[in-house]
């Protein structure tokens, strides 16, 4: 034990994460709209594989609630047999972005945006898990899921099979949320684990009319994609799902190992070595036909804090599901859908940065703004889409923020005018500038102060001195510019331009 004085510490950690990982690898796997037993397969990569690998010690990989809806979308466009397809690539893509040292920049990605993802994720989770909770099929669209949300619930109640899959759904939500208020000791048991057993046992000891999770077996899903698959790559369309998943996925990962790296005082994140762990992980992935992974904050942080010391409890967290999935696999078709859309309810609902919200509207309402757009965007469009506006939204924000630009005359004595020019001066600010500048008197001599400006650009600088050259020839002498403490005459006295 002397050899290895954190081996115990971190097979406790890695039986807890295990038990987190089981009801979520399936539930993701089922909302995503492919078998039960690829969430596990993922899950077994992210430790085996991934888990070895040098980037974050202590954040655990797996199938993320925040991929749902892209991989449904995926799946629902091209197929479960073009799935491995898209996801091998995904990791290619996220090799190149580790290698070549791009793996750092997506810690600049803007909060706002990050959050609004995240809150458009959660709000499409929730929109579709209700109906798998009152056990009808969700409509095809976003939009279709919210506005019909009232009727489903409504016909719901008024249906036997109905009512018992909303009593389970319901059940395990509540068991979720009261869980923390329990004795410590039963707190050991995940709050999501303990509400799978419950509404399991419920549903077979009452004989409840509720859909359960399909079984075909490990070796049975996982299919290598094929030629046909490949054959997919020709199409533009593809690419940008690969980008999105790509985007998406680094994102996630990074966001949640900067997370991680504040729960404990252990070795920091390499960035563009996680990112290549990332990568190698959803490379063999694609290669099994399986979903697609990223870090997971609640799987990672369960981590942290059952006492995890090295990267041996995420491995071992993959050792037990391998177990489990092998051995234990008939499991799977006691399980409730109701049950796993309960859980997935109750994640999508914990995305949703109510919180963030509230502070960034009292403190700064345009990140509030993207933020919000970022959401709406992806309920109302796709998820791709929706990033990309969010992102649009902060580079436009970023640059009018840059191209603020304030200008103050003084009228000083001797007849001279000052005009102090302070903030951003930007092409985009040009015209407001030349507008106030050409507005001053002409026969007045001008002392043009720069010294406030913390940028000028080369062409703000090429139009103030054509400025500077036409007023000198009207006015009684040259405009004199200042910038910090040295004053520069753009003009000789009586020079023409």
């Amino acid at each position: 034990m002397s050899k290895f004085p954190y081996l115990w510490p971190d097979f406790l950690a890695s039986i807890v994460v295990f038990l987190v990982a089981v009801p979520l690898c399936v539930g993701v796997a089922v909302a995503s709209g492919v078998p039960a037993e690829l969430g596990l397969v993922t899950g077994i990569v992210g430790g085996l594989v991934t888990g070895l690998m040098p980037g974050s010690s202590l954040q655990v990989s797996g199938p993320a609630a925040g991929l749902t809806v892209l991989v449904f979308e995926t799946v629902s466009k091209f197929g479960l047999a073009t799935l491995g397809v898209i996801v091998l690539m995904t990791g290619l893509l996220q090799h190149a972005l580790g290698l070549f040292g791009l793996g750092r920049w997506f810690r600049a990605i803007s909060v706002a945006v990050v959050q609004g993802m995240l809150c458009g994720i959660g709000l499409v989770i929730i929109a579709g898990q209700i109906y798998t909770v009152a056990g009808f099929t969700a409509p095809e669209t976003c939009i279709g899921k919210i506005v019909g949300l009232p009727g489903a619930l409504a016909n719901a109640l008024g249906k036997q099979g109905a009512v018992s899959s909303l009593a389970i759904g319901a059940g395990t939500i509540a068991v979720i949320v009261l869980w923390k208020r329990l004795p410590r000791a039963l707190q050991s048991v995940p709050g999501a684990l303990a509400a799978v057993i419950l509404a399991t046992v419920a549903s077979q000891a009452f004989s409840l009319p509720v859909a359960t999770v399909k079984v075909q077996g490990l070796l049975g899903v996982m299919q290598p994609p094929g030629t046909e698959a490949f054959g997919e790559l020709a199409s533009p369309a593809i690419w940008g799902t690969i980008a999105a998943f790509a985007l998406i996925a680094s994102a996630e990962s990074l966001f949640s190992a900067a997370a991680v790296d504040r729960l404990h005082d252990g070795p920091r994140t390499e960035y563009n070595k996680e990112v290549i762990a990332q990568g190698t992980g959803n490379t063999v992935c694609g290669v099994l036909g399986a979903l697609p992974m990223t870090a997971v904050i609640v799987r990672s942080s369960t981590n942290v804090q059952a006492g995890a010391r090295t990267k041996a409890s995420r491995v071992m967290h993959g050792v037990w599901l391998l177990l489990f999935a092998a051995l234990l696999p008939a499991t799977l078709a006691l399980i409730p859908l109701p049950a796993l859309a309960g859980i997935l309810v109750h994640a999508g609902f914990k995305l949703i940065p109510f919180r963030q919200i509230v502070s960034l509207w009292r403190g700064q309402r345009s990140e509030a703004l993207i933020l919000v757009a970022t959401a709406v965007s992806i309920v109302t469009l796709n998820m791709f889409e929706g990033v990309l506006i969010g992102l649009a939204l902060s580079v436009a924000k970023t640059a009018w923020e840059a191209s603020h630009v304030k200008l103050e005359v003084i009228d000083k004595s001797a007849g001279r005018i000052q005009a102090c020019l302070s903030g951003h001066a930007t092409f985009l600010v040009l015209p407001k500038i030349l507008d106030s500048l050409e507005a001053l008197p002409q026969d007045r001599p001008v002392e043009l102060d720069l010294s406030g400006l913390h940028h000028l650009d080369h062409t703000c600088r090429t139009a103030l001195k054509t400025w500077a050259e036409r007023h000198s020839v009207k006015g009684t002498e040259p405009v004199r510019v200042t910038e910090g403490a040295k004053a520069i005459p753009l003009l000789r006295r009586g020079s023409r331009p």
